[in-house]
């Protein structure tokens, strides 16, 4: 869409080339691109941000929850209905979508995304720049390593090295 346009009854006040000059109206931003085959355009403009010095709030929906003894890094975002639970940590620029549960003590690394109705069990560990297909499920204390993709609907029962493509 154009700049000057409207997405969703919001605004669009510039691209790329503009966010140095939109920063001084608006210090945060928030990459919302999701990903499924490479997660570097996300990765590519979070990085953009970070230099030009923006802000990265976490943003949890009404109806998500983040236990008050977990983490979220900066610039993640958790989705309707998505849950957090105690001791589980998910680093910085992650989407959590609809309904995802990601149970205690497990680790969600930076640029992941996490699809609707993913479970991932307690102690499990998602590498970063990883993909997690809607409804797929991770057996507790598994280890994805880096920019993983894991198809829909998939029982992960066993850890995976980086760049590890589980589609069945």
């Amino acid at each position: 869409d154009e700049v000057g346009g409207v997405v969703l009854g919001y605004p669009v006040l510039g691209g790329d080339a503009d966010l140095p000059s939109l920063r001084e109206r608006c210090p945060n931003a928030l990459v919302t691109l999701g990903q499924i085959q490479s997660p570097e355009p996300r990765i590519r403009l979070f990085s953009l941000l970070e230099r030009l010095g923006y802000a990265f709030p976490s943003v949890v929906s009404p109806v998500g929850h983040v236990s008050r003894h977990a983490s979220l890094g900066p610039g993640s975002i958790v989705m309707h209905g998505a849950i957090v639970n105690a001791g589980a940590r998910v680093a910085r620029n992650c989407i959590l979508n609809s309904r995802a549960l990601v149970e205690h003590d497990a680790v969600i690394e930076d640029h992941c995304h996490i699809s609707t109705g993913v479970l991932v069990n307690g102690g499990a560990r998602v590498g970063a720049g990883s993909f997690v297909g809607s409804g797929s499920v991770l057996r507790e204390g598994i280890t994805l390593g880096e920019r993983c993709l894991v198809g829909m609907g998939l029982a992960v029962r066993k850890s995976h090295p980086a760049q590890s493509r589980i589609i069945q």
